[in-house]
């Protein structure tokens, strides 16, 4: 705990509560939702192996395997390649010594990317993802006061960006909003934290959004509640939120049916 990378000094993670979070966090994808969750082994040489959304950036059949701004974490890309090769998906590597992509920074709206471009991510690893993805259109976006564009917005359904109310964070949704030909409806939380949801559309269960705790964040938990459609499951991240971690940064999503 006290090697992994953070942006700000403050209290101890809690291990044996961080596991346990993780454990539920895990338990729901598997056991509630029925998905099938592949688990990559722990390393204990790099202590933000459990954000695996920062190795990699999957969409359709291609995963493009990132190359993390913080040196310390470039070996974490090797455990993902070769979780990723056995689903038989199309493989890109980024190589070009110049580029930099956290996971974290990469926000797919099913129409389009927004790549924040922040202390971890440059302009160059913007470049190879749309290289890339290029059915998609991508747009890049300044990220600035926090460490991944997704540190303060999410999607929240099909159509429905989640974003939290600092004054970075609306300044960076009004950036994505003049980039799109596309119309987003806003769900405005109070806690940026708080915006980094995880949504899913599962064929038999409909929309689902695991979100934030109340005991954590109370208020922004009462917005959530207000989606009528969703079956909404709250998560506790009161652990890893202390070296800058959320909701989306412990699992890669992918739409998949596969025989594991």
């Amino acid at each position: 705990c006290r090697q992994a990378l953070r942006s700000a000094a403050g209290p101890e993670v809690d291990f044996a509560r961080a596991e346990r979070e993780h454990q539920l966090y895990v338990g729901v994808l598997r056991g509630k939702l029925g998905l099938q969750v592949l688990e990559l082994p722990a390393d204990e040489s790099l202590p933000d192996c459990v954000f695996v959304e920062d190795a990699a950036v999957v969409c359709e059949e291609t995963a493009l395997l990132t190359r993390p701004g913080a040196p310390s974490r470039r070996k974490e890309v090797e455990a993902m390649k070769k979780v990723l090769e056995s689903l038989n998906l199309n493989i890109v590597e980024m190589v070009d010594e110049n580029a930099t992509l956290d996971g974290g920074d990469v926000l797919f709206t099913g129409r389009e990317f927004f790549v924040g471009l922040s202390r971890r991510t440059n302009q160059r690893g913007a470049e190879i993802l749309a290289d890339t993805f290029k059915d998609y259109a991508v747009s890049t976006v300044p990220v600035h006061d926090s460490l991944h564009l997704k540190s303060f917005c999410s999607m929240a359904g099909p159509n429905l960006i989640a974003i939290g109310s600092s004054e970075a964070a609306q300044k960076a949704l009004k950036t994505m909003q003049q980039m799109s030909d596309h119309r987003y409806d806003k769900l405005t939380v109070p806690d940026d934290a708080a915006a980094n949801c995880i949504y899913l559309n599962i064929p038999s269960k409909g929309h689902i959004l695991l979100h934030r705790a109340p005991e954590e964040y109370p208020e922004s938990a009462k917005v959530f509640e207000k989606l009528k459609d969703h079956m909404l499951i709250p998560i506790a991240n009161t652990e890893l939120e202390k070296v800058d971690g959320a909701l989306t940064c412990c699992s890669v999503l992918i739409n998949k049916t596969s025989e594991l």
